[in-house]
């Protein structure tokens, strides 16, 4: 999609979309998502509303970490289809008013990528992290961290994530004599690592897609007190962006977007882990210990739970001081979901509960994003094998957000013609499960109701991201005005609620279950309004 516009202008109005690709639409029945399969459903996307597609992975890869392993930045995997097919992809969205965002896996790639099999075999090569033999007072031994090597380089590398995915050296902030892998950040593999980035940007928005979100943006320099160097390496990158490629977005998978709009981004996710309590924020609103569960996690009743046991003040503290340090320089995001977490229908929370939340999602002042499925609500599928990668511990399976789409009634859900042991991930076994196309045919579905609110968000800009918010009431209900003009009102508990108002006269343009009258509130179960004062 072509643009004049900068991003941090055009982000300000977006709905963002994200699509796990292996799992969308199965164009040549495989059993696999791909991109002509994404084409072919674009006109979903449109009519919901959504003007921002994030994809996840779709790199040559050996899939042990459903493409976050990347053994080729410039071709497209097979299984998804060609760099053509997603050039077409983009020209396709962009006549429908959609932007398409890659997912750039910066820190690290797959340990078949030949930047790492060379390096692997090459004492001389500075591209990864090696600790070698003699940098070591017991050879044998491996620094904490480290894996042995593949190659005929002896000694050790270090991973980012899996032992499957080496980290790519862009320096170390602190050095150590006596520990020698500790290069500059402005040694000569560092620098090459940073060129590489730009190629890689450079040649993807060359193509007409339209910006990137960044996989563990945080993780690029290691041992980074205040990670000074990595928000250093940002900037520099977000120079030279704006100098070549203005109208594109970067949006950091960090989890602190004081520290990652500061550093050049222009919008940080708030994510299931982060430096302030290890992502309580968002795991405040939606998680209910079941789905994808941390054992690390203290229990923490959600907001969103139906027996109004939790709390909005969590997340409204932290998203304030949020917004407060990014200002005007970016944007807070916040997900329904994501491949890496429950989704909203997950464990108890029921479909009638799904409402509330989307009205939140979609009037709160942060840059929405919305999990491919979600707005039909779609349900974490529990007890589904470790796919490629997919199961990070004995309560947290990733697979159970990643089933396939549920586009309509014929078998596969029309997702795919292939057989159905032969799909990516199994269906959702429910007979009752929600489909775009039984939604579409029903005004008073999820799907049409987050159509709706879509439209009033774009059509109502104090309702946008930078819209001003006075919560009234932080409690079962939620209230708060937006620009002086909105009332917003969620109650996601079963127990019908109430709260005072301090407004004269208010019209509802979409509610259901809620009253304002006599100077009171009134929300049923599970009850939302947005009204105009």
């Amino acid at each position: 999609m072509t643009s004049t516009r900068p991003a941090s202008e055009w982000l300000a109005d977006a709905v963002l979309y994200q699509i796990y690709p292996q799992s969308f639409a199965d164009s040549d029945g495989d059993g696999i998502g791909d991109l002509a399969g994404i084409e072919a459903k674009l006109d979903h996307l449109a009519w919901l509303g959504v003007d921002t597609v994030w994809l996840n992975p779709c790199f040559t890869s050996p899939f042990r970490d459903a493409g976050y392993d990347v053994a080729d930045y410039l071709t497209v995997a097979p299984r998804y289809g060609t760099n053509d097919d997603l050039a077409r992809l983009a020209d396709a969205a962009g006549h429908r008013g959609i932007r398409v965002l890659l997912d750039l896996v910066a820190g690290h790639t797959s340990d078949r990528h030949p930047w790492f099999t060379a390096s692997a075999d090459d004492p001389t090569d500075d591209r990864y992290i090696w600790a070698e033999p003699h940098h070591l007072a017991e050879p044998a031994a491996a620094p904490a961290g480290f894996v042995a090597s593949p190659g005929t380089r002896p000694g050790f590398y270090l991973p980012n994530f899996f032992d499957s995915q080496p980290a790519l050296n862009f320096g170390y902030a602190r050095t150590n004599e006596a520990e020698p892998w500790r290069l500059p950040v402005d040694a000569d593999g560092p620098r090459a690592n940073r060129q590489a980035l730009r190629k890689i940007m450079d040649h993807w928005l060359g193509l007409g897609l339209s910006g990137f979100r960044v996989d563990m943006a945080a993780s690029l320099v290691k041992d980074d007190p205040g990670q000074a160097q990595t928000v250093a390496l940002w900037r520099e990158l977000r120079t030279w962006l704006d100098a070549r490629h203005p109208h594109a977005a970067l949006l950091a998978e960090w989890g602190d977007p004081a520290t990652s709009v500061s550093a050049g981004f222009h919008a940080d996710f708030l994510l299931q882990f982060g430096p302030k309590g290890d992502g309580l924020a968002l795991r405040s609103l939606w998680n209910n210990s079941a789905g994808t569960v941390n054992e690390q996690w203290e229990p923490h009743a959600a907001y969103f739970d139906a027996d109004g046991k939790g709390s909005p003040r969590t997340f409204i503290e932290d998203w304030r001081a949020a917004a407060d340090a990014v200002g005007d320089a970016g944007f807070v995001a916040v997900p329904s979901a994501n491949h890496d977490f429950s989704r909203l229908a997950c464990g108890p929370r029921t479909t009638e509960q799904l409402p509330a939340a989307f009205v939140f999602l979609l009037t709160w002042p942060t840059l929405p994003a919305i999990y491919y499925g979600d707005e039909i609500g779609m349900r974490y599928v529990p007890g589904l094998p470790n796919q490629e990668g997919s199961r990070l511990g004995p309560r947290y399976n990733r697979a159970g957000s990643r089933t396939p789409m549920q586009w309509d009634d014929t078998p596969n859900a029309g997702f795919s013609t292939a057989p159905a042991d032969r799909l990516y991930l199994p269906l959702d076994p429910d007979p009752g499960r929600p489909t775009v196309a039984a939604q579409r045919a029903d005004g008073g579905s999820l799907l049409y109701l987050v159509r709706r609110l879509i439209a009033l968000r774009k059509a109502t800009p104090e309702l946008g991201a930078a819209g001003g918010t006075e919560v009234l009431h932080a409690g079962y209900p939620l209230v708060y005005v937006r620009g002086r003009r909105y009332l917003v009102v969620v109650n996601p508990g079963r127990d019908g609620a109430e709260a005072g108002a301090t407004v004269a006269e208010a019209v509802p343009l979409v509610a259901h279950g809620v009253s304002v009258e006599g100077g009171r509130i009134r929300a049923e179960g599970f009850g939302y309004g947005v009204f105009e004062l």
